[in-house]
């Protein structure tokens, strides 16, 4: 593998340029149309790889998300979705996924020009991905049933599962349509109604998702997406007291807000997935070529904008130096540049001031005493690209080890005894994800249950499925994406009793 960075404009950038797609959909989604803020107000979303406007888009605010929370109040009380048998959802939800697929070529590219991913990754994986979500669900939406009580008086007992309600989805920039479809997948199957906001940041796609659902059939106000910046849209979902719970996933300091207005509105309940500081602990047994691979991959993937990036790498004593020798060769070979571009691994950071907080960590590093093994600057004239930055003599006082930077920065630490590793994994505010490499059976179960995380990876990182379950403990959040817990979240539990008489058992 060659060595180069291929930062700013590179040999497909004039190329892929004539390939942008007109941006079709810049307006709010309220009600199963595509209206102007009530304001009036726009925003600009920027493409990363040169700073340059994609479009603007429609601001809203409050009086936005009271006419999408109306919207969906009246779909949820008096129109079909919610009473719909489970079947006839999942049809249309089948049908939605169809249409992704027919728009595959064009969504992957939105996303890559307003977020930076990249295209061959959107175009295989993250798109037809979320056609998939939505057809798990959609063949779990008619299995949606309660169960039948053993009573120990004469009555008769039996629970329903009742969608929750109106629901208000915030989601995040690093993964716009994989979160989308995330919490808009199961909510849907579970007969409630929507009011998301995207992040400001990353706009496109969702509202493109808004026109597929409507061409999928599901009804006017079931799915509303309301633009907007967190302060204002995402702040008044949070405050709003008609909607029946809140699902935000993002920082820990916003969550935090969202919590709180949430308690201070109407108590509704809160599904947060938040930050990250994850740790993967490579012990003296396992193989290098792997173990250098699963942590450049854990910490570089997407740019390092990822919440379970593989951020603190902890190697045992006994393979140090090779590992960190292999590690930096590798990471010299990673390939930044233009998301078009088929060779390149590394697209640019979503937005100057994610630029400028990552340099400003590496900076923190420096400046603290960590060693910079490999990188630490941005690349190129243009756009908001970052070489891959390894940082080694990191104590644990320093932010670099503290804080979630959010971008392709690594702080590479050693340890001696098993019983050492578990402990320097723990100590950490965070608790959303883990890595283990090494072929020993008994430390992979040990070293397993013992970190507090909610998903923990051996001999494999960043493998997520549509079947399990994902979300954090501690300042992590809680709450669960994916798998049918995700499902039974948008949904309620109701104990129906009746009096029986003269049975011949209970």
């Amino acid at each position: 593998m060659r060595s180069y960075y291929k930062g700013g404009s590179s040999s497909s950038n004039d190329h892929m340029m004539e390939k942008k797609p007109a941006i079709k959909f810049t307006k709010l989604f309220i009600n199963g149309e595509f209206v102007d803020s009530v304001s009036g107000k726009t925003f600009e979303t920027i493409d990363p790889r040169n700073g340059e406007v994609l479009g603007r888009i429609a601001e809203g605010d409050q009086n936005d998300v009271d006419l999408a929370v109306k919207a969906a109040r009246g779909a949820f009380d008096h129109g079909p979705w919610p009473r719909l048998p489970g079947c006839e959802r999942g049809r249309i939800m089948m049908k939605f996924a169809d249409l992704i697929e027919q728009n595959l070529e064009e969504l992957a590219t939105l996303e890559s020009l307003d977020c930076g991913k990249l295209f061959n990754y959107n175009k295989s994986i993250d798109i037809p991905g979320v056609a998939a979500t939505l057809r798990y669900y959609a063949g779990a939406a008619d299995k949606i049933h309660g169960q039948v009580l053993k009573m120990s008086r004469e009555f008769q007992g039996y629970t329903l599962l009742e969608p929750i309600g109106v629901v208000g989805h915030i989601i995040p920039w690093n993964f716009p349509s994989t979160m989308f479809f995330a919490k808009v997948s199961p909510a849907l199957a579970a007969g409630c109604t929507i009011v998301l906001k995207p992040a400001e940041q990353t706009p496109l796609t969702a509202l493109f998702y808004a026109h597929l659902a409507k061409q999928a059939g599901i009804p006017d106000g079931v799915l509303n997406v309301v633009t907007g910046f967190g302060p204002t849209a995402g702040a008044a979902i949070s405050s709003h007291m008609d909607i029946n719970m809140v699902c935000f996933t993002g920082s820990t300091e916003t969550g935090r807000e969202v919590m709180k207005a949430a308690a201070m509105s109407n108590l509704k309940p809160v599904s947060l997935e938040l930050g990250g500081k994850s740790p993967l602990i490579i012990f003296d047994d396992a193989d290098i070529e792997m173990a250098t691979d699963l942590a450049l991959t854990g910490i570089l993937f997407n740019k390092g904008e990822i919440c379970v990036a593989s951020s603190r790498v902890y190697v045992q004593e006994g393979i140090y130096d090779e590992f960190v020798n292999t590690l930096v060769e590798k990471a010299k070979a990673w390939v930044v540049g233009d998301p078009f571009d088929p060779q390149v691994c590394q697209g640019p950071q979503v937005d100057k001031a994610q630029f400028d907080k990552i340099l400003s960590y590496i900076e923190h590093g420096k400046r603290e005493g960590g060693t910079l093994l490999t990188g630490g600057k941005s690349v190129g004239n243009k756009g908001y690209y970052i070489e891959p930055t390894i940082f080694t003599d990191v104590n644990e006082d320093m932010l670099i080890f503290k804080d979630e930077i959010f971008g392709p920065v690594m702080a590479l630490m050693k340890f001696k005894t098993m019983e050492e590793g578990i402990a320097k994994a723990n100590n950490t505010k965070y608790g959303l994800a883990a890595g283990i490499v090494t072929k020993d059976l008994n430390v992979a179960n040990t070293v397993s249950r013992s970190i507090r995380a909610g998903i923990i990876w051996i001999n494999c990182y960043l493998v997520f499925d549509r079947d399990c379950p994902y979300g954090g403990y501690k300042m992590s959040g809680f709450g669960r994406d994916l798998g049918l817990e995700a499902l039974h979240k948008y949904l309620q539990v109701k104990s129906v009793i009746t009096p029986i008489y003269n049975s011949p058992w209970l």
